[in-house]
């Protein structure tokens, strides 16, 4: 059995069995979902609002899933990042990616030592559970190909000899999408890597204003670990055992081949449509159901889980036409326009 504690001298246990009754199964994520609400407790101490990011970030770490977070400058992506890796009692590490990044600067490389003439290894920063990419796009090609090796097989070549990297391994990649100078567009088979591309939006009055309220010299108070890898792991098993019917199964696979060729289901946007997502879109969409099925304390996915975390996985995996560009058509409204045609079990 995985253990977690979610205060202090409180402990639950979560089997590691995937096939459980759905009873039994309820009972243990209403108690693990408690968790879920002290993490978010001590992420507001430093974070007003941006709760869509908060259980992206939430999916990723326990579902080992990359997440892509795309917003302008001053919402918060690398507080929201550095204050969930203080919830964890894992090892952070935020890298800032620059035009001059070399592969080496991420793996690390082999050190020439002159007395012995042997070489030995000094790791890079890759080898932590939780990595903060910072504006991932102004590195260039070699560095992200260094990357993918990272994210896809969790493990860094350096000379010679292959390492593994740390359980959990996780990257948090930001990018600004405004300045486009000096930045470099993601290989697709990297993009492709991320279970969730999230889309960041300006807080609301209410927010705002009390963003404003909490400017001032007095330090918040610090975000204290809830969970350490090994607790993490253990969620992860539990939102692998969330229930999902099998028309729900084939209500993803038909929204995934609805961007491939949305013709069958008379969906009016193929000339807009380069390609469509791949398989790996059907994992993470069902993935990432269950992971949002957990989060609202359920046991079984519903076709709204679905649809509200669909966007955040296939949005980033359709590749537009030139003629989608020229009318200013993009891929959350392609599938908005899916959503409204694919029938919903």
């Amino acid at each position: 059995m995985g253990w977690i504690r979610f205060a202090p001298k409180t402990w639950i246990t979560i089997k590691r069995e995937t096939a459980v009754p759905l009873e039994e199964l309820k009972a243990q994520i209403e108690e693990t979902h408690l968790v879920v609400n002290r993490i978010r407790e001590e992420i507001a101490k430093v974070m007003v609002g941006q709760r869509e990011l908060i259980d992206g970030l939430l999916m990723g770490i326990f579902t080992r899933g990359h997440i892509l977070i795309e917003g302008v400058p001053g919402l918060a992506k690398t507080s929201a990042v550095k204050a969930l890796s203080d919830t964890v009692e894992a090892d952070f590490k935020r890298i800032q990616f620059t035009p001059d990044l070399l592969p080496a600067d991420l793996i690390g490389t082999e050190v020439y030592l002159p007395k012995t003439g042997d070489f030995t290894i000094k790791k890079g920063p890759l080898f932590n559970n939780i990595i903060l990419a910072d504006e991932i796009n102004r590195a260039p090609s070699k560095v992200q190909s260094a990357l993918l090796e990272a994210m896809q097989e969790r493990q860094v070549t350096i000379g010679d000899t292959t390492f593994a990297l740390p359980d959990p391994f996780l990257v948090l990649a930001t990018q600004n999408p405004i300045e486009q100078e000096g930045t470099y567009p993601l290989p697709e088979a990297q993009v492709d890597r991320f279970m969730l591309k999230l889309v960041i939006d300006y807080p609301d009055k209410a927010e705002e204003k009390e963003i404003m309220k909490r400017v001032g010299f007095d330090a918040p108070d610090p975000v204290r670990p809830v969970l350490d890898p090994a607790q993490i792991s253990a969620v992860g098993r539990l939102i692998n055992s969330v229930y999902m019917d099998e028309k729900l199964k084939d209500y993803i696979v038909d929204l995934v081949f609805a961007t491939r060729d949305p013709r069958p289901y008379n969906i009016d946007v193929a000339q807009y449509i380069q390609f469509g997502a791949s398989p790996r879109a059907t994992i993470f969409l069902s993935l990432a159901a269950r992971a949002h099925a957990f989060l609202q304390g359920r046991a079984y996915v519903t076709p709204q889980d679905v649809k509200t975390i669909a966007p955040a996985v296939l949005r980033h995996r359709i590749l537009l036409t030139y003629e989608a560009e020229a009318e200013d058509v993009d891929t959350d409204q392609i599938i908005g326009h899916i959503f409204d045609s694919v029938e919903v079990p």
